[in-house]
C-alpha cells in the first residue's frame, strides 16, 4: 500500500506510517526480541536518525525563533523505525512490496502521462510538484529492477515493466536533476550484475535503462529540449547573461549558500539569521535578488552547511552513509548471495544512492512526504534484508 497511494494520494504516505506505528505497538511482544537479536547490525542505522533527532531538539532548545514543526521531519523519519519493528514480528512476504512497487509505478506513470500529454501540463507534478513527483516516481522504478530477483522465470516481466513505468513517469514530469540516479543504478547493477540472474532479468534491465538514453532522440519527451536548454542555461550563467533560468537560479543559489556558508562554517545559521544575511548579499549586489523568493538551496548538502554547519552535513549525511554501508555489507557477504537477502538489499541501496542524488539539483529532504518516503522504504527494505538474513544463516 505505502509505495502504490504515494503518489496517487494526499494520504497515503501518513497513512501507512501510522499503521505501521500501530502494528508496532500492537505487536512489541514480538516485536522487541527481534529488534534486540539484530541490534548489532542496524545500531548504526538507528543511531543516524537519532542524532537528526538530537541535533533538531537542540536547535529548537537553544536558537531563537526555532519552530516546534522543525521537529516533525526528524522526530516522523526515527519513528518509522516502528516499520522494521512490524515487519520483524510480522514477517509479511516481500512480494507484497513488489507487487506494490508495480502497481505505484505504474499509477504514478499513467497519471503524470495523462497530465503532461492529454492535458497539456508542460511540467506535470500529479498531486504535488514535479520536481519531487519525478524523482519519487523513478525511484520506484529502480526499486522494480531489484525486486526482479524474487519473480520466477517469465513472471519478472511484470518487475520490468515497473521499471520501464518509473522511467516514463519521470520522462513526463519533465525533470532533469533525478537523472543522475540512472547513473548511480548502472553502476549498481554493474557492480552486482551477477544477482540478476538469466537473460530475461539482465534484458529487462537493460532495457529499462536504455529507454531513458533512447528519450533524448525522441523529440514528443522534450527530453532533448531540456537537456540543451540546460547546457544553454549554463553557457549564459558563466558568460554573464541572464541568469534567471532554472539553472541559472540554482547556480545563483548555491553561489549565495556558499557565501553563507563561509560565516557560519561549524554550526550553520537559523532561519531567521539565514534570511537576514542572504538579504544583506542582495543588499551588498553580491547575488541577485530573486534568490530571496525561494525556500531552499535547490543542493540537500548546501542545505544542511547553511543550516547545520559542518555538525549539521555530518548528521544529515549518516543518515545516508549509514544505511548504505548496511546494504553493501550485505551484498559483499558470500553467504548473502540467496536472492532472499540480496532483493531487499540491492533495493536499499538503488534507495540510498537515488535520494543522494535528487538531492545533487533539489532538496529532496525538503517535502515530509518524501521525508517519509525514504525513512518508511528504508526501514521497510531493512526489515525484510534482517528477516531474509535469518533464513540464510546456518
Amino acid at each position: 500500500m505505502l509505495p502504490f497511494l504515494a503518489l496517487i494520494s494526499s494520504f497515503g504516505v501518513g497513512l501507512c506510517s501510522f499503521a505501521f506505528l500501530l502494528a508496532a505497538i500492537v505487536c512489541r511482544r514480538r516485536a522487541w526480541p527481534a529488534l534486540q537479536h539484530h541490534l548489532p547490525s542496524v545500531r548504526g542505522v538507528l543511531i543516524a536518525f537519532g542524532l537528526a533527532l538530537g541535533l533538531a531538539l537542540l536547535n529548537f532548545w537553544f536558537s531563537a525563533g526555532a519552530l516546534l514543526r522543525d521537529l516533525e521531519k526528524p522526530s516522523r523519519m526515527l519513528a518509522a523505525a516502528t516499520v522494521m519493528l512490524t515487519v520483524l514480528a510480522l514477517r509479511p512476504s516481500r512480494k507484497a512490496l513488489w507487487w506494490g512497487l508495480i502497481a505505484g509505478s505504474m499509477a504514478g506513470a499513467a497519471f503524470i502521462a495523462y497530465q503532461r500529454w492529454g492535458m497539456g501540463v508542460e511540467r506535470p507534478g500529479g498531486l504535488i510538484n514535479s520536481i519531487t513527483f519525478g524523482d519519487i516516481v523513478l525511484c520506484m522504478g529502480l526499486l522494480c529492477l531489484a525486486g526482479m530477483l524474487d519473480f520466477a522465470g517469465r513472471a519478472a516481466i511484470w518487475p520490468g515493466l515497473g521499471a520501464l513505468a518509473g522511467l516514463t513517469g519521470s520522462i513526463a514530469s519533465g525533470t532533469r536533476g533525478g537523472w543522475v540516479a540512472i547513473i548511480c543504478a548502472i553502476v549498481v547493477l554493474v557492480r552486482y550484475g551477477h544477482v540478476l540472474r538469466g537473460r530475461l532479468r539482465k534484458g529487462l534491465a537493460l532495457l529499462a535503462l536504455a529507454l531513458m538514453v533512447s528519450t533524448y532522440f525522441i523529440p514528443q519527451t522534450g527530453a532533448r529540449m531540456r537537456i540543451d536548454q540546460g547546457i544553454s542555461d549554463i553557457q549564459q550563467y558563466m558568460n554573464g547573461g541572464e541568469t534567471y533560468t532554472n539553472v541559472g537560479v540554482r547556480l545563483e543559489l548555491w553561489r549565495g549558500a556558499l557565501r553563507l556558508i563561509e560565516r557560519r562554517p561549524l554550526l550553520g545559521a537559523n532561519a531567521a539569521t539565514e534570511r537576514e544575511e542572504l538579504a544583506a548579499l542582495v543588499a551588498a549586489h553580491q547575488v541577485h535578488p530573486y534568490v530571496l523568493e525561494f525556500p531552499h538551496y535547490h543542493n540537500d548538502i548546501l542545505q544542511a552547511l547553511v543550516f547545520g554547519g559542518v555538525v549539521g552535513l555530518l548528521v544529515w549525511g549518516a543518515t545516508l552513509v549509514a544505511p548504505f554501508l548496511f546494504f553493501v555489507r550485505l551484498l559483499n557477504r558470500p553467504e548473502s548471495a540467496a536472492a532472499g537477502v540480496t532483493a531487499p538489499a540491492l533495493a536499499g541501496l538503488l534507495l540510498v544512492l537515488s535520494y543522494f542524488s535528487f538531492g545533487l539539483t533539489e532538496v529532496i529532504f525538503w517535502s515530509v512526504r518524501s521525508c517519509m518516503f525514504y525513512a518508511l522504504m528504508l526501514f521497510l527494505l531493512i526489515g525484510l534484508c534482517l528477516n531474509a538474513q535469518e533464513r540464510t544463516t546456518p
